[in-house]
């Protein structure tokens, strides 16, 4: 029995010590418990999708893109996948050093269906420590293209959900900028990105678009909203696709679209495919 009232049954106090949702002697401040709340707030979007996959099948995986501390990754394993006969997660990072500490801590823990890979998440998609299928991928703040990579990840292993959290889209502000004044003598739309710091949040927004319409013209359909407090990072959009096999009919014209209006017909190999 917890002794804490916030902590789920079950939970092991050594990971979330490890955390730092509990302080060293096994208590909750303000400030832990804004992060057990947090914790909790995240599962709950992803816990339906694991039972839907379960529905189906009497296995599942799950691969975590730019894993960093494998945070989501040993929480989803404490909270669910420790209680299945089968089911693994796949913790992908490009820093060996965090994978290294990864690995050390779910060999304490006793977390033996967790795998961590240091590879990018581009190479990933070919590499043959992971299966040819995944269930649910996930990358929450994964930065900039690493979103991207992702989402083709995820697209060639038939992922049946895609979990993200985008985060840090330079890239294509960056040819905003680089075609400003084309964009300036074609169309009056410009104005929503002359000045830098608009040019910026424009091509966050416009980039996560653009990736929207990608998954509904390969036949998901999107829930978008706010993943509100998780780590107290402005950064919180979240985007749930799941596999319908119904393509958007127009979502690929629509995309073309947008990328000849905005002078971003460079980025159509990203984004159209």
């Amino acid at each position: 029995m917890n002794l804490i009232p916030e902590i789920k049954p079950g939970q092991s106090i050594e990971l979330l010590k490890e955390l730092h949702i509990l302080t060293r002697d096994g208590k909750l401040n303000q400030d832990s418990r804004r992060k057990l709340k947090q914790v909790y707030h995240l599962f709950n979007f992803i816990e339906p999708l694991l039972k839907e996959v379960l529905a189906g099948k009497e296995s599942l995986t799950l691969a975590d893109h730019g894993a960093g501390k494998s945070y989501l990754g040993f929480i989803l394993y404490d909270l669910f996948f420790k209680e299945l006969e089968a089911g693994h997660i796949y913790g992908i990072e490009t820093r060996e050093e965090l994978v290294t500490k990864s690995r050390e801590l779910a060999e304490r823990l006793g977390f033996g269906r967790m795998t961590f890979l240091n590879l990018s998440v581009e190479a990933s998609t070919a590499s043959a420590e992971l299966p040819e299928q995944i269930d649910v991928v996930t990358a929450l703040h994964a930065c900039d293209t690493a979103t991207d990579d992702a989402i083709r990840f995820a697209l060639q292993k038939q992922a049946k959900f895609i979990v993200l959290v985008p985060c840090c889209q330079a890239e294509l502000a960056a040819v905003l900028r680089k075609h400003k004044n084309d964009s300036f003598s074609k169309t009056p739309l410009s104005e929503i990105w002359r000045h830098p710091i608009h040019t910026r949040e424009f091509g966050s927004l416009i980039t996560n678009v653009l990736r929207c319409l990608l998954l509904e013209s390969h036949g998901y359909q999107l829930t978008v909203t706010e993943l509100v407090g998780w780590e107290h990072s402005m950064k919180n959009e979240l985007i749930i696709a799941s596999f319908k096999d119904a393509p958007r009919k127009n979502a690929q014209d629509r995309l073309e679209q947008i990328l000849q209006e905005l002078n971003l017909e460079e980025m159509r190999s990203r984004f159209a495919y």
